[in-house]
């Protein structure tokens, strides 16, 4: 997990692997959620924003809402393909803000 560059009360960070960019979370006062198109749904305390991609359905990227600072957590998936756009899924799915 690498720092990005953010604002003042806000924290972008870059999951890699290597020099690829898996996926990205923002904490802070206000995401862009959704960026991506498709389905919302909202479970396990948070949204998510899934697709329908080669007869499988995907979520792209998650959305917290908390009470406390961050007041949102947003995670979503890089642009990759095959293997390492199942890993970034994945570590979207996994992600929980305690």
């Amino acid at each position: 997990m690498v720092p990005a560059r953010a604002g003042a009360d806000a924290a972008i960070y870059r999951i890699q692997r290597g020099d690829l960019t898996l996926a990205m979370i923002y904490a802070g006062p206000s995401s862009q959620f959704p960026i991506y198109d498709g389905d919302m749904v909202r479970t396990g305390g948070r949204t998510s924003i899934v697709v329908n991609e080669g007869g499988r359905r995907l979520a792209m990227e998650h959305l917290f809402q908390r009470d406390a600072s961050p007041k949102e957590i947003h995670v979503w998936i890089a642009s990759v393909v095959g293997a390492d756009r199942d890993l970034a899924e994945r570590i979207g799915q996994s992600v929980d803000p305690r």
